[in-house]
């Protein structure tokens, strides 16, 4: 007699499946390669306030490209000042511009600005903390905008087939390191221009030892 009451359901369930399939025939979707990366402090902004901190005409230009065609760090840094004067220098700009200003922290970063950091989906920023930004023409400041960006996955239409989801779907990931974790909660952000990502914070990537890591595994929840 197999007994099953002290394993995990999603491993069963991904058995089960996998069985289901060999046995009718189906064709199981390769899964992609699982790329993890730590997604550092980091700010998104408007082509109006980009030239406002750092002048008319102001474009962002690449220090490295990063692992999403078309999207890089920029060689542009800001300074950020929180609601109790603590400050935040270097700040890194992600290109290319977007349609509204956003800033990426993690929950270490939010307690020592002194700002209480909501979690949202990057985009989701209606009645999130602001801040002033400093830039070396000018400085603006953000109404709104100041996040912990929530653990999600980019992946494609394959990709996402290859996992069994869609877009807005949980998964979990599990790090296998000399400080073993597994993250639930990441959200799947299904795109036909994205490749399987995965997006961390610092303190998250921290935690479970991720430079250490021997392998992780993506799974649905």
């Amino acid at each position: 007699m197999i007994r099953t009451a002290n394993l995990d359901r999603s491993a069963v369930e991904r058995v089960v499946r996998d069985i289901v399939r060999q046995r009718l025939g189906f064709d199981t979707p390769q899964r992609p390669e699982v790329v993890v990366n730590i997604s550092a402090r980091h700010m998104h902004i408007t082509q109006e306030d980009l030239e406002r901190l750092f002048g008319p005409g102001a474009r962002l230009t690449v220090f490295r490209e990063l692992y999403q065609e078309g999207q890089f760090a920029s060689e542009q840094t800001v300074t950020i000042i929180g609601p109790r004067h603590r400050t935040l220098s270097n700040i890194r700009i992600l290109g290319p511009t977007r349609k509204a200003n956003q800033i990426e922290l993690s929950f270490t970063d939010g307690i020592a600005m002194g700002i209480d950091l909501p979690v949202r989906m990057s985009g989701d920023i209606a009645g999130t903390p602001g801040c002033i930004v400093l830039g070396p023409k000018g400085h603006i400041e953000m109404k709104q905008g100041v996040i912990r960006a929530l653990r999600h996955v980019h992946m494609n239409e394959r990709e996402a087939a290859a996992y069994g989801v869609g877009d807005g779907d949980m998964m979990n990931l599990h790090v296998d390191s000399d400080c073993a974790l597994t993250l639930e909660g990441i959200v799947a952000r299904v795109d036909p221009a994205m490749k399987c990502e995965i997006h961390l914070d610092t303190d998250e990537g921290n935690a479970a030892h991720l430079t250490s890591a021997r392998g992780v595994e993506l799974y649905k929840a």
